[in-house]
């Protein structure tokens, strides 16, 4: 059974709603709407005691004004997967501009692996195959790149410094598998993690290299 863990927690404590069960908005187009996680989701969600609302692009989108309905949560959470599809898929049915719409009305965005890099400019991806890639069209709704699983796959992080000393990607936030980046606008806050002992980055340029800088995420539980 999947559970939500504690940066899902996480979210919705930022949201600030209390007094009534939160609303958590799931997105899983980066995983083509697989009816199996989405039911997964929903189970989580009862144990969590959250209502969830899924938002679904295929075979058609299932909200006719997915802007309304985005607006009426407190959190949306977007899967990994693909971050290359996901970008293709909700650009032809301008689903970015309600995302953008949701954020500014003060909804929580946020997501893991796919579900993090659509915030930000760019970063890096094992969408097109085998061999991780640079994608630079993201929402861009945060100024930067965004490395992810810096941990947990090796190549992650070679890339990226790659990509930030050549100039493909600029200053980079990057995040070891189970540590979040949270932001109020554009600022980042402050680094959290359900794990301890894993670690945030942040990767510049430097002429024509990249430098790197640690910083500590603050433990987080349920």
């Amino acid at each position: 059974m999947l559970e939500f863990n504690a940066l899902v927690h996480h979210a919705v404590e930022l949201s600030g709603v209390s007094g009534r069960r939160p609303k958590l908005g799931y997105v899983g187009t980066a995983i083509g709407d697989q009816e199996f996680y989405a039911h997964r989701m929903f189970e989580a969600a009862r144990v969590a005691g959250f209502d969830l609302t899924e938002f679904r692009h295929f075979t058609m989108p299932n909200h006719d004004d997915m802007r309304a309905a985005l607006l009426e949560q407190d959190v949306v959470w977007v899967t990994g997967g693909s971050v290359a599809n996901l970008l293709a898929v909700w650009g032809v049915h301008d689903f970015g501009s309600d995302l953008r719409a949701a954020w500014e009305a003060g909804v929580v965005l946020a997501g893991v692996s796919a579900g993090s890099i659509c915030w930000y400019q760019g970063g890096t991806t094992d969408s097109f195959g085998l061999e991780l890639r640079p994608v630079t069209n993201g929402l861009g709704f945060l100024p930067y790149a965004n490395g992810v699983h810096y941990d947990n796959e090796e190549r992650r992080r070679p890339l990226v410094h790659r990509l930030v000393a050549d100039g493909t990607i600029g200053t980079t936030h990057c995040t070891d598998d189970g540590v979040g980046i949270v932001y109020r606008g554009t600022e980042l806050v402050e680094a959290v993690t359900e794990i301890p002992g894993k670690g945030a980055y942040i990767v510049t340029r430097d002429g024509d290299r990249a430098v790197e800088e640690r910083f500590e995420p603050r433990l987080v539980t349920i």
